[in-house]
């Protein structure tokens, strides 16, 4: 499994709509995408929640992404993300 970091960003929409039922929705969502999530805040500042949560493949990150957006009507930026000891491995560090 690739982890992922998921940054959202509410629509005035989206805002209107935030309950758990909808929170529930998309983890099942991302379960339904084979994914995993691992954690998920809400935040201050440039965006308003991030998500770490694991998938099978780039696709099925791809299709979470644009899958919660249309469901929740919150952005999502998506990144893969490594660890810092699986990077150093790479570098041969």
């Amino acid at each position: 499994m690739q982890a992922f970091v998921m940054l959202g960003k509410y629509s005035s929409e989206a805002v209107r709509d935030i309950s758990a039922n909808r929170t529930d929705k998309s983890l099942g969502l991302i379960k339904e995408l084979g994914g995993k999530v691992i954690s998920m805040y809400t935040l201050l500042g440039g965006y308003d929640v991030v998500l770490t949560a694991e998938f099978p493949n780039l696709e099925a990150a791809m299709r979470a992404s644009l899958g919660l957006t249309i469901l929740t009507g919150i952005g999502f930026s998506s990144y893969p993300a490594i660890s810092v000891s699986d990077f150093d491995k790479m570098i041969g560090k």
